[in-house]
């Protein structure tokens, strides 16, 4: 393995942080944050930020904000 570099890192970071690279890519860049405070830092924060996007998406409307959304789009559905 060699070292990645800031570039590469940064530019691949939020698909490292879903596990969506090859398992040599997302080697590379795991060495490379275990050497840079600075990509270390970019990727705790994209942890937190994709950990508080996930929360959000557990939370649900109130029923009657559902129904009125609801409304909303079967009227201007029918003037479509």
């Amino acid at each position: 393995m060699t070292d990645c570099g800031c570039e590469k890192a940064k530019a691949e970071l939020e698909e490292y942080l879903h596990n969506e690279l090859a398992k040599a890519d997302a080697a590379d860049i795991a060495e490379h944050m275990a050497h840079c405070e600075d990509c270390t830092r970019e990727a705790h924060v994209g942890t937190v930020l994709t950990q508080a996007v996930q929360r959000a998406c557990r939370e649900t409307a109130p029923s009657d904000l559902r129904d009125q959304v609801l409304a909303r789009l079967r009227e201007v559905q029918s003037t479509h």
